[in-house]
């Protein structure tokens, strides 16, 4: 459920907003940039999520030998959905700019 809560589960554009403005921000833009993301291998984005983002963290919090184990699993998982040879996905962000 890590990558529901966070990093991921923050992406409701109306909710970022009004807590913003609870916030004491005003004029507030938000744009949704949609890009492609590309690796050469299924390895890299595994590597990636496992080893380079805060589910590093959570993944080490279950043991020292899970690391490498869960970076194992996500890039069979990535295999499997896109084959051995290079990963093409959709990513996107929310950019938000807020005045005070």
């Amino acid at each position: 459920m890590f990558l529901r809560r966070t990093p991921y589960g923050y992406h409701n554009k109306e909710a970022i907003q009004q807590e913003l403005q609870q916030a004491g921000f005003s004029k507030l833009e938000c744009e949704t940039i949609a890009r492609r993301s590309r690796a050469s291998s299924p390895s890299q984005p595994a590597i990636g999520f496992c080893q380079g983002t805060p589910l590093r963290g959570e993944i080490e919090a279950r043991g020292a030998s899970c690391l490498q184990e869960a970076t194992d699993a996500a890039a069979e998982a990535i295999t499997a959905r896109f084959g051995t040879g290079a990963v093409d996905g959709k990513i996107q962000a929310h950019v938000i700019l807020a005045y005070r």
